[in-house]
């Protein structure tokens, strides 16, 4: 067994920027990728057709960063294939159509009678502040800063959807940095008294890259080898040699690998585990049906959002809005995001029948694509979401305070440090772990567990 001076666990974003830094120092980095190539959650899919190519993001990625240095590395990378695209996202709900961003003057607009009257009663209980802010968990969040008509008709049950549990089981971490308009009677103000206070919303602009997110870790990858890293993938990593103190080796399927010092992106729980400590920790799977139309343009939006619980789908993409390389000329597509859990019925489900049920659905709101489809495909993610439960918080300290005991092992990612990040956020991490095993004493493992863990909507401070 040859012995590694440091090796990476996961080829995504974190772990390439990681390893890109290291390289850089004069450091010897091999990268262990489990899939059959790297991006990890950043991978773009491609579906090729008689018609030409359709691409597809694992999600909805997009980058914003208020780091600069990050901001000139990704531009560096990318060159004239990075876009400013902006975005326009909508929430369908009971076959209307609201602005999201959610905001008072749409609702006067679009919203029917009694959604409103009920919206209005509660935003006046919260401006004479009658109902105060209460963090318990996330419908407690929700309604005592949007109301009780609003966390039913839009929050409530597509939070429920999302995640598989009731609102009531998930932490209010996840409304406090997901969920913008902080505080419904600052809205009311601004709209109703003239206030000059800003109201928080999401930033509506966002770099990517022409061909798909996925694009972005391919070039990092192949900086990283440029500068004489190693990665190997199909690399699963099955199991450790340590003695409680210290990593000593990475065991693979097919291979052995010795290291002085370790940067493990991979999921919280699985590293947890395979280290004796098992965390409790869970995630959120997705599924994604991806489907090629002979049409030019399904929407004018970039999200929509599908808020009905009895509605399959929580979010339908159209990626040329993002780029117009995403789909041949004269063509578009939709991609539609699917919460489940791994092994269950949506994750088992064949690709056909799950196409026939979303046509349904998409019937149901409105949109009849059966004669436009030219071809279709699925895939899945495992850990696509952190399940912050109303215990995760305690659940993850607890692992995160056995694996500190091993003092080679550094933890970066948004898999490997059990948090909803975004990806400048994902790649911050990993330069942390990077200048943290370089020595530098700014740097310690807490600060990498819990960066930007801000209690504040984290896209509103971030800038193109």
């Amino acid at each position: 067994m040859q012995n590694n001076d440091i090796i990476i666990i996961g080829g995504g974003v974190a772990g390439l920027m990681a390893g890109i830094k290291l390289q850089e120092a004069g450091k010897s980095v091999i990268i262990l990728e489990k899939e059959d190539r790297v991006g990890g959650q950043c991978k773009t899919e491609v579906l090729n057709t008689k018609d030409g190519d359709f691409r597809f993001d694992y999600g909805g990625h997009r980058f914003i960063t208020n780091n600069k240095e990050l901001l000139e590395f990704v531009e560096n990378i990318l060159g004239d294939d990075l876009f400013t695209p902006t975005r326009s996202s909508v929430i369908l709900h009971q076959n209307r159509k609201y602005e999201y961003p959610l905001n008072i003057a749409n609702l006067l607009k679009t919203a029917p009678f009694s959604l409103l009257v009920g919206a209005v009663y509660d935003t006046i209980k919260i401006m004479l502040g009658l109902v105060k802010p209460n963090d318990k968990n996330f419908e407690t969040w929700i309604s005592s800063r949007f109301g009780k008509t609003l966390y039913k008709n839009f929050f409530g049950p597509y939070t429920h959807k999302l995640w598989g549990i009731k609102p009531d089981e998930l932490s209010a971490d996840w409304a406090g940095q997901r969920i913008s308009l902080i505080d419904l009677k600052d809205v009311a103000k601004k709209l109703l008294l003239r206030s000059k206070k800003t109201v928080r919303t999401y930033a509506k602009s966002y770099r990517y890259p022409r061909l798909g997110f996925g694009q972005l870790p391919l070039l990092m990858a192949q900086k990283f080898q440029e500068l004489g890293g190693v990665i190997h993938v199909e690399s699963d990593v099955i199991g450790f040699e340590h003695d409680f103190k210290n990593i000593k080796a990475v065991k693979t399927k097919d291979k052995t690998y010795r290291c002085n010092k370790l940067i493990s992106t991979m999921p919280l729980n699985e590293i947890s585990s395979y280290l004796g400590f098992e965390s409790g920790l869970r995630f959120r799977s997705l599924r994604f049906l991806c489907i090629a139309l002979d049409i030019k343009d399904f929407s004018e939006h970039t999200w929509q959002y599908v808020s009905d619980f009895d509605l399959t789908p929580t979010r339908i993409q159209e990626p040329k809005r993002r780029s117009v390389h995403m789909s041949p000329q004269g063509k578009s597509s939709i991609m539609l995001e699917i919460p489940c859990n791994k092994d269950d019925e949506i994750w088992t489900k064949d690709k056909d029948e799950l196409l026939e049920l979303v046509k349904e659905d998409l019937e149901k709101l409105g949109f009849d694509i059966d004669k436009d489809i030219i071809d279709s495909f699925s895939f899945a993610t495992e850990h696509a979401y952190t399940l912050m439960d109303v215990e995760y918080n305690e659940k993850r300290q607890k692992t995160i305070e056995y694996l500190n005991d091993f003092e080679n092992l550094v933890i970066a990612g948004r898999q490997g440090t059990f948090r909803y990040i975004f990806l400048d956020t994902a790649m911050e991490t990993g330069i942390m772990a990077a200048k943290m095993l370089l020595e530098d004493d700014t740097i310690t493992k807490e600060k990498i567990y819990n960066h930007r863990n801000e209690k504040t909507v984290i896209e509103t401070k971030s800038v193109v």
